[in-house]
């Protein structure tokens, strides 16, 4: 089952927010809560794009997100690190790990919508093959 976003956020509202931004702008929506779900629901569901927030239980995003850089059949997924620690060095770290963009809570809906156009093209122009 392919998805074109996964989001990994544990704080309930925040993703009820996110998905219901994202699914307005056209996306299909999958989710999971803790860090050790996201590596088999990207492996499993082969999404576009991540959204990883940093503070997951279970497993980190930093950990989950050099686990997907480590693997090959994922290495190359877009991964945007979405999350509360906006301090310089969570944003290094993140750099460092191979996130594509790092976007600081609270944010814009507009500005998470522009992101994931901007990383993975408009619901409509969804690669079919």
């Amino acid at each position: 089952m392919a998805v074109d976003i996964l989001i990994a956020e544990d704080e309930p509202s925040i993703l009820e927010a996110l998905d219901f931004v994202l699914q307005r702008a056209g996306w299909s929506i999958a989710s999971v809560m803790d860090g050790e779900a996201v590596i088999d629901a990207v492996r499993r569901m082969q999404p576009r794009i991540l959204v990883l927030d940093i503070m997951l239980p279970k497993r980190s995003g930093f950990e989950v997100l050099k686990q997907i850089r480590g693997d090959q059949s994922t290495r190359d997924l877009p991964v945007l690190v979405l999350t509360a620690k906006g301090q310089q060095q969570d944003r290094r770290v993140a750099e460092e790990l191979g996130a594509d963009v790092f976007v600081t809570k609270p944010y814009a809906n507009a500005e998470v919508v522009d992101t994931v156009r901007r990383m993975i093209g408009n619901p409509a122009s969804r690669n079919t093959s």
